[in-house]
Formats: C-alpha cells, structure tokens, sequence
C-alpha cells in the first residue's frame, strides 16, 4: 500500500452517522442546558452559554440552528 494511500485510509474514516457518537457526558450536558436555555430564553443566550463553555462553533450551530440534526436524546 502506497504512503498516500495509507494516509487516506487513515485519515478520511467513512461513516454512515452524520455525526460522531458523544463521548463527553460533561460537553453533553452543556449542549443540553443550553438547548433549555434557547428554548426558555432565546437563541442568543444559547450561543453565549456556549461560546463561554468552549463549545466549537459548528457545534453551536448544528445544536442550536439545526435541531433535526440533533442526537436522539433526551433534553
């Protein structure tokens, strides 16, 4: 196998989930209030809580601005 080829195969992981499973349970419970947070509140709060917990923005955008994007969880 070529050193390209290798490096694809290592680095370019094919996936069927549009998303990674979690791993954080702190993150997640984070990204959980801050879903409650935009509901009771508003979306600008929600983004706030996040950017102040480190979340990465695209995170902050599929959580927040693409719900049907969401795990399957309870919030």
């Amino acid at each position: 196998m070529t050193a390209s080829l290798l490096q694809k195969t290592l680095y370019s992981p094919v996936t069927t989930e549009p998303y990674q499973p979690r791993l954080d349970c702190a993150r997640q419970t984070v990204v959980n209030q801050a879903i409650a947070v935009q509901s009771s509140f508003n979306t600008i709060c929600a983004i706030e809580y996040l950017k102040s917990h480190d979340v990465d923005p695209a995170v902050i955008e599929r959580v927040l601005l693409h719900p049907e994007q969401r795990r399957k969880t309870q919030h």
